[in-house]
C-alpha cells in the first residue's frame, strides 16, 4: 500500500537490473522550543539514528544545546540578570527609604 512508511523507488543495479530500493522517512530535525526555528549544527536524523550518536554530535556545546536556539538562551540569560539587578535597586531604594525615616527620628531625641 501506498502509506508514508511504505514507499520504494526503482534502482539500477552495476547488473544492469531493476530493483526496488526501500526509502527512509526524511527526518525533520530538532526544533527550538521556544521559538520553533530549527536548530543549528545538530543533524536531521530520525529518533532511532540519534540514540547511535555520541553526546557532542547530539547536542551543541552550550547552555540548552540542543533544546533551545542561540538567540532564546541569550534572551533567557538577560532576562535573569535583569530580573537580578530589579532586585538589588528594590533593596537599595528600601534601605533609603527606612534610612530616611529613621534620621528624622534620631534628630528629635537629641532635641
Amino acid at each position: 500500500y501506498n502509506t508514508k512508511s511504505n514507499k520504494v523507488r526503482l534502482l539500477r543495479t552495476p547488473g544492469g537490473r531493476l530493483v526496488n530500493q526501500v526509502v527512509k522517512k526524511k527526518a525533520k530535525g530538532p526544533s527550538c522550543g521556544d521559538c520553533g526555528k530549527r536548530l543549528i549544527g545538530i543533524p536531521a536524523l530520525r529518533p532511532m539514528e540519534y540514540r547511535r550518536l555520541k553526546k557532542r554530535e547530539r547536542r551543541v556545546n552550550r547552555a540548552y544545546g540542543g533544546s533551545r536556539c542561540a538567540k532564546c538562551v541569550r534572551m533567557r540569560v538577560v532576562r535573569a540578570f535583569l530580573i537580578e539587578e530589579q532586585k538589588c535597586v528594590k533593596q537599595v531604594l528600601a534601605e533609603k527609604m527606612s534610612s530616611a525615616k529613621e534620621a528624622p527620628k534620631k534628630s528629635s531625641k537629641k532635641k
